[in-house]
C-alpha cells in the first residue's frame, strides 16, 4: 500500500452564549484531536489546552516512521496517562484550577489502520462511501442508561442527566482505555468533534454536511449550521481525508491550544 495520510481542515468557534472558548483541537498528517475543556475561572480552556499542547509534544515520539507500530501503539496509549498527570500538576500548582477536566478523542494513523484513543464525549466518525459511522463511544451517564436500554433515543434530548460525564481527564489518574483499531481505505473522511457540534445537529444532518464537500467547505458548512441552530456551546470541528500521498509535516492547534 502507498504512503497514506491526512489531509485535514479544522475550526474551532465560540459558538453564540459562551463567553469564551473551552474546546481545543490539532491537526496532522498522521494525528487528529478534539479537547473539550470543562471547570471554573477559565480551567477549562486551560485543561483543553494542556491536553493538546502535550499530545502535539508527545506525537513527535509516536508518529515517528521509525518506531515500530507496537512500540507507536504504546507511547500513544500512555499520552494520555502523560496528559493525565499534566492536569495534576497544574492543579497542584495553581489550586483554584481545582475541578477542571477535559475530553480528548484522537485518531493516529499508523500503516494501514488508525488507531482510537477516546475519554468523554467529544466524536469520532467515519464517512466511507454512503456510510456514516461513529467509531467512538461516548463516556456518559446517558450512553450508560442507552446501553442498559433503560432509555430509548427519543429521551435523549430533554433527559435531565444528558450533559453528566463518567469519564474525563481530571489528574486523578485510574486510567484504563481500550485501543480499537480500524481498516482504512483511501478517500474515507474522518469527522473529529466536540459536542457543541454533535448535541445541536443530527447525524442525518452532520453526514449531508460533509458529504460531497471538499473539507473546507464542509468544516464551514459544518459551524455554520450550529449558529443557524443557535451555537450554544463552543464547537471544534477536525476533517481528515485519507489520501495516498505525503501531507505536509505540520500540527495545527486551534481554539484555547492556540
Amino acid at each position: 500500500m502507498s504512503k497514506l495520510s491526512f489531509a485535514t481542515s479544522a475550526r474551532s468557534a465560540v459558538g453564540l452564549v459562551r463567553s469564551g472558548n473551552e474546546d481545543s483541537g490539532l491537526a496532522s498528517a498522521h494525528l487528529v484531536a478534539v479537547a473539550d475543556g470543562m471547570g471554573g475561572h477559565a480551567a477549562g480552556e486551560v485543561a483543553s489546552n494542556i491536553a493538546i499542547t502535550t499530545f502535539a509534544e508527545l506525537s513527535e515520539v509516536f508518529t515517528n516512521p521509525e518506531i515500530d507500530p507496537e512500540s507507536a501503539d504504546d507511547l500513544y496509549l500512555h499520552s494520555f496517562h502523560t496528559i493525565d498527570q499534566n492536569i495534576k500538576s497544574a492543579v497542584d500548582e495553581r489550586p483554584e484550577l481545582a475541578g477542571m477536566g477535559t475530553t480528548l478523542t484522537s485518531l493516529f494513523l499508523r500503516e494501514d489502520s488508525v488507531a482510537l484513543l477516546h475519554i468523554g464525549d467529544s466524536r469520532a466518525y467515519r464517512l466511507r462511501g454512503n456510510s456514516f459511522d461513529q467509531l467512538s463511544v461516548d463516556h456518559t451517564v446517558i450512553q450508560e442508561l442507552l446501553d442498559q436500554r433503560a432509555i430509548s433515543e427519543s429521551d435523549v434530548a430533554t433527559h435531565p442527566q444528558r450533559s453528566i460525564l463518567t469519564q474525563v481527564l481530571m489528574g486523578e489518574g485510574n486510567l484504563d482505555l481500550p485501543l480499537p483499531i480500524f481498516e482504512v481505505k483511501v478517500k474515507d473522511r474522518y469527522l473529529l468533534c466536540s459536542d457543541g457540534l454533535s448535541s445541536v445537529l443530527t447525524e442525518k444532518e452532520i453526514k449531508s454536511l460533509i458529504k460531497g464537500r471538499d473539507r473546507d467547505e464542509a468544516v464551514t458548512a459544518l459551524i455554520d449550521a450550529t449558529y443557524i441552530n443557535g451555537a450554544p456551546d463552543n464547537v471544534t470541528v477536525v476533517i481528515a481525508d485519507l489520501v495516498e500521498n505525503d501531507q505536509p509535516n505540520h500540527v495545527q492547534k486551534i481554539g484555547a491550544a492556540e
